[in-house]
C-alpha cells in the first residue's frame, strides 16, 4: 500500500512551466541558436547545475542572470493545477503523508508562500534544491523524500511532469504518475505508470492509496 505522495512543484502543483519556458528560452538564446529547445532540456535541474552545464562561468554574467530570474519569479503568478488543492487535502484526510521535492531554491519558495499562505500546511515536508547534491534524473531527491518519512521507495508515489523528473521517480523505485502539463500524454507515457492531465478526476478517487 502506498503511504506517501511526493510532488514536484512547477508543472505538477503550479501551472508555471510555460512561464519558465519563455524565460529560459530568451536567456539561453543569448548563447545558443536553439535556446527555446534547450529550455525544455534543463527542466528538473537546479540553477547551479544550469550554470555548470550550460551557461558562462563568468561571475558577473551569472549574477546578472540571477537578478533577472529573481525579478521574474517575484512577478510570476502561481496558479494551482486544476483539482490539486482538493486532491492533496483528500490525501491528508486519508492519512497519506505528503511532500514537495523540487529543484527550486528557498528564495523561490518564499515567493510561493507569499502568494499562497496555505501552502506549508498542505505538506509534511518541503525539500528544495539546497537539500540535494544531484539533480534529476538522479533519484537522490526522491530517495531523500522517502527517507524523511521512514518509508521504502515502493511505498511512495512521485508526481512529475518533466522527462528528468519522471526518470528520477522511476530510478528511485517509486510508482510514477506523470502530469501531461508540460509534455504530451504520448511523450511521457513510456516513463509513467499512470498519466493524468490534471487532478480533477482524481478527487475522492485516490484508489492507489487504499
Amino acid at each position: 500500500m502506498l503511504k506517501a505522495a511526493l510532488f514536484d512543484l512547477d508543472g505538477v502543483i503550479f501551472d508555471t512551466e510555460p512561464q519558465y519556458t519563455d524565460f529560459w528560452g530568451v536567456e539561453l538564446s543569448s548563447y545558443f541558436a536553439d535556446g527555446p529547445a534547450m529550455a525544455q532540456q534543463i527542466k528538473g535541474k537546479t540553477l547551479v547545475q544550469i550554470f555548470d552545464e550550460y551557461l558562462p562561468k563568468d561571475p558577473k554574467e551569472q549574477a546578472e542572470i540571477v537578478a533577472r530570474l529573481d525579478d521574474f519569479e517575484v512577478k510570476m503568478h502561481f496558479d494551482y493545477i486544476p483539482g490539486f488543492l482538493e486532491f492533496v487535502e483528500d490525501l491528508r484526510k486519508k492519512g497519506i503523508k505528503t511532500g514537495v521535492v523540487t529543484s527550486s531554491n528557498r528564495p523561490k519558495m518564499e515567493n510561493v508562500h507569499r502568494n499562497h499562505p496555505e501552502f506549508k500546511g498542505l505538506f509534511d515536508v518541503i525539500l528544495t534544491a539546497e537539500a540535494f547534491t544531484k539533480s534529476k534524473p538522479d533519484p537522490e531527491c526522491y530517495l531523500k523524500g522517502a527517507h524523511f518519512f521512514g518509508l521504502k521507495p515502493e511505498e511512495c508515489v512521485g508526481f512529475e511532469d518533466s522527462f528528468n523528473g519522471l526518470k528520477a521517480v522511476k530510478a528511485a523505485g517509486m510508482t510514477v504518475v506523470g502530469l501531461a502539463t508540460t509534455n504530451s500524454e504520448e511523450a511521457i507515457r513510456p516513463y509513467c505508470d499512470i498519466v493524468i492531465k490534471d487532478y480533477i478526476n482524481w478527487i475522492h478517487k485516490t484508489h492507489l492509496f487504499t
